[in-house]
């Protein structure tokens, strides 16, 4: 979902829905779109749309064997319209992820990633 949201983001696009396709052993294959609120290339929205979509499948025990999740229906970012939020928590969520793609744009993908393990402040 982050590299979703990295991608859009570099190209100056936002979706206004997301796919999910799920293939499973046996070559039987599912897939399901559903529409965001509003178009968005942020990883916090995305992510929200695509557990939503993952609920949806209602898996349980089937083998997955493959996974793709597209933006659709995209736009350029300057039509969506900017909206004034009072928000602090996902204003700074949104600060850090734009702080996040220009390390990832100087020195690699792959420079930060998720946390190990506990992190000790000694």
């Amino acid at each position: 979902m982050a590299r979703l949201g990295r991608v859009l983001r570099r190209r100056g696009q936002a979706a206004r829905a997301l796919t999910l396709g799920l293939r499973f052993a046996g070559g039987s294959q599912w897939e399901k779109t559903r529409r965001l609120v509003e178009p968005s290339a942020h990883d916090e929205d995305l992510r929200a749309v695509a557990y939503q979509l993952m609920d949806a499948a209602g898996l349980q025990r089937g083998r997955l064997t493959g996974i793709t999740l597209r933006g659709e229906d995209l736009v350029d970012v300057g039509q969506v319209p900017q909206r004034i939020s009072l928000d602090d928590a996902r204003e700074a969520r949104l600060v850090a992820e734009a702080a996040l793609d220009r390390v990832r744009d100087k020195y690699g993908p792959d420079v930060i990633g998720p946390a190990a393990g506990r992190c000790h402040v000694g």
